[in-house]
């Protein structure tokens, strides 16, 4: 007679009453999310929420909550989808396996312009910040110094050494 033992059960604590996230879709394509009535936005400095995102929102208050949740996702059409989510349902992403976190955006650059005549047209003319000063050698030479996390920095990997009363220029890579 076969064994009639029936396969491990997985408990799950499950609440009297259902953590309710509704998510609904803006027209601009943003999802605003809502959990038993709360808003909850995302992390402070990063962009709305949209589509790519729901992965993500459900994993998250899956963490938080630990039991089942009843999500319902509210379309710009009127469409509504319900369903009930466990944690369980989801399949384990092992710790080689996990997305990177979701970088958080910096603040839109400060642009500063710098102009000046006497160029030839067309003419390529090298922006660059001036980190230091050196004296030249007695022979007429020159150096810079630089720290190596200064030269990541450049996109370019570029040095400019320019002689403050001679007008030489010198545009080189360190080595």
């Amino acid at each position: 007679m076969p064994d009639q033992t029936p396969p491990a059960v997985r408990h799950i604590d499950v609440p009297v009453e259902l953590p309710h996230v509704v998510i609904t879709v803006t027209d601009t394509g943003a999802l605003n999310v809502t959990v038993n009535g709360s808003p909850h936005e995302p992390p402070p400095f990063a962009p709305p929420w949209d589509r790519a995102e729901f992965g993500t929102i459900i994993d998250g208050l899956l963490t938080t909550w630990a039991c089942p949740l009843r999500v319902e996702v509210r379309e710009t059409d009127g469409t509504i989808y319900t369903d009930i989510i466990t944690p369980n349902a989801r399949r384990a992403i092992p710790a080689n396996e996990q997305p990177a976190a979701r970088p958080v955006p910096a603040a839109p650059p400060r642009l500063v312009e710098l102009a000046a005549s006497g160029f030839i047209p067309g003419e390529d003319v090298a922006v660059a910040l001036v980190l230091g000063h050196n004296d030249a050698a007695g022979d007429g030479t020159a150096r810079g110094l630089l720290d190596a996390t200064q030269l990541a920095l450049s996109p370019s990997r570029q040095v400019i050494l320019l002689g403050r009363i001679s007008g030489a220029v010198y545009v080189g890579h360190p080595a």
